[in-house]
């Protein structure tokens, strides 16, 4: 026998049901997995009860592959491709293995052999970026910046630096109870004609996604809080 293939299934951003920003072949082929590989059993288990496997939940098997999850630990999951056995990837939310542990999943599967087969769904990035109004042209993602203020800001003044001298939009991201603190940051070290886009719970009815100068940010400073946020900047 011979190995399964490795497919990369999106999921919801917010708490959506899955078929308003998943595609219907999508979800129809999550019946065809057993094995699945996600970021939080829990999580997953209720997304895939909403897209249709109620009542089957138990039959499935499910590894968490997390911040806390282990080298060894990832190696080990080659064993579920034995078989010719297909595996699922599934992240929190959005796409598996973008600013998401499943990469290392990913690159396993591209070290041992096994075909990755992506599926289409939501990325916070690019839709964030859509909407932003910035250069779509030309962009990079910085992923998640400094946790320590001073080292956040030198790290905004450097993105900002090259995104002058390139026109390039940057794209980063936080962890959500230090929303305010970045935007506070933003305005405290980067030049008042610098744009930055705030995406926040982005395909949620209570989507929030607007662009300003940093000028214009510092007259209106929005309470963003602990909602799933993107920024962009795009200085000039």
């Amino acid at each position: 026998m011979g190995k399964g293939k490795l497919y990369l299934i999106p999921s919801p951003l917010g708490d959506n049901e899955p078929a308003e920003v998943i595609p219907a072949p999508v979800l129809e082929s999550l019946q065809h997995f057993h094995t699945f590989v996600v970021e939080e059993v829990r999580t997953a288990r209720r997304y895939l009860s909403k897209a249709g496997l109620k009542g089957h939940i138990g039959e499935l098997e499910f590894f968490e592959l997390n911040e806390h999850t282990t080298e060894a630990q990832v190696e080990s999951y080659i064993k579920l491709f034995e078989n010719d056995n297909d595996v699922a990837l599934i992240s929190e939310a959005g796409l598996p293995a973008v600013a998401d542990p499943g990469a290392q999943l990913v690159a396993l599967a591209h070290r041992k052999g096994i075909q990755v087969v992506p599926a289409v769904g939501p990325s916070s990035l690019m839709l964030a970026l859509m909407a932003s109004g910035m250069n779509g042209q030309s962009f990079a993602f910085c992923g998640y910046l400094p946790a320590k203020t001073d080292e956040r800001r030198n790290r905004l003044k450097a993105i900002e630096k090259i995104s002058a001298q390139h026109r390039q939009s940057q794209i980063f991201i936080e962890t959500p109870y230090r929303n305010d603190s970045m935007l506070a940051d933003i305005v405290a070290v980067c030049s008042g004609s610098t744009r930055i886009c705030i995406a926040c719970n982005i395909t949620m009815p209570d989507a929030y996604i607007k662009t300003l100068t940093v000028e214009e940010w510092k007259r209106q400073m929005p309470t963003i809080g602990k909602r799933p946020c993107v920024f962009i900047m795009l200085a000039r």
